[in-house]
């Protein structure tokens, strides 16, 4: 043996040693990475198991959309930029408003759209909304069509002149906004689509959400605004049904000069 022998034989310990520390971090390090994945599978099993299947309803809303609604919303509904915004969380009856009145799809891109003669019908709409609502979730109308037996008219008319008349008229009947906007007539608004309108806040028109105004006021607003396409100026000559202006230019015209010519005539006879 040589002087080195016993200097060789004592490092041989130390570098199996050092071998199989490095060798049992290995395996704690796969073991934690085992049991993270895991614990991720236990409480994210869904990430596993890919999409529900879509209801009928929504399957029949999914070829339409493929056919009509693809190019400007995108494969996904995830939207296109230039063309069409995202319909992720938007909900069915943001679905059914648009569609149900004729401004989806859109002829073009304008200060705002107008409502037209729909495309498709009632029943094409609510499975578009359902392929919509199953595809990213969002606000949903009640069910029925009837709304406005469900409501008081003379609370509904309180919550209409605080909320509504700024921009749709104390009749009902629409005004201008600014930059080529405007608030719509409610002429042909249905039940469901005046509901839809409150909830989902369509262009220009602000979010009336459950806690702003709950299902119940709703519908006493759909009760009041329903009654007013029936019962037209019950207090009389209607000027117009335009609101205080029109009312205050008769005031004007009619009173002012009544009581000019009455003082005209008191002072002739004196």
């Amino acid at each position: 043996m040589t002087p080195d022998t016993p200097r060789l034989a004592a490092g041989a310990p130390k570098q199996r040693s050092r071998v199989r520390r490095r060798l049992n971090s290995a395996l704690r390090m796969f073991a934690a990475l085992v049991f993270a994945g895991g614990i991720y599978a236990i409480v994210a099993p869904g990430g596993a198991q890919g999409a529900a299947p879509l209801t009928p309803a929504a399957e029949a809303g999914k070829a339409l959309y493929d056919v009509s609604c693809i190019s400007c919303h995108g494969a996904n509904a995830q939207g296109v930029e230039g063309r069409g915004p995202s319909l992720i969380g938007v909900g069915s009856a943001a679905v059914e408003f648009q569609v149900e009145t004729g401004r989806m799809p859109a002829a073009r891109q304008e200060a705002q759209a107008e409502r037209k003669d729909p495309m498709f019908t009632n029943d094409q709409a609510r499975q578009l909304g359902a392929f919509i609502q199953e595809l990213g979730g969002g606000p949903q109308l009640p069910e029925g069509e009837d709304f406005a037996s469900k409501g008081d008219i003379a609370r509904g008319g309180e919550l209409y002149r605080i909320n509504c008349s700024s921009c749709h008229a104390f009749s009902g009947g629409g005004g201008a906004l600014s930059s080529g906007k405007f608030a719509p007539t409610l002429e042909p608004a249905t039940d469901r689509q005046i509901y839809a309108a409150m909830l989902t806040g369509p262009q220009n028109m602000p979010v009336f959400g459950d806690n702003e105004l709950t299902p119940q006021d709703k519908f006493d607003i759909i009760a009041y605004v329903q009654n007013l396409k029936s019962d037209s100026d019950p207090g009389g000559w209607g000027l117009g049904r335009f609101g205080p202006v029109t009312e205050g230019l008769a005031i004007f015209l009619v009173g002012v000069v009544a009581l000019v010519f009455a003082a005209l005539w008191i002072a002739g006879k004196s």
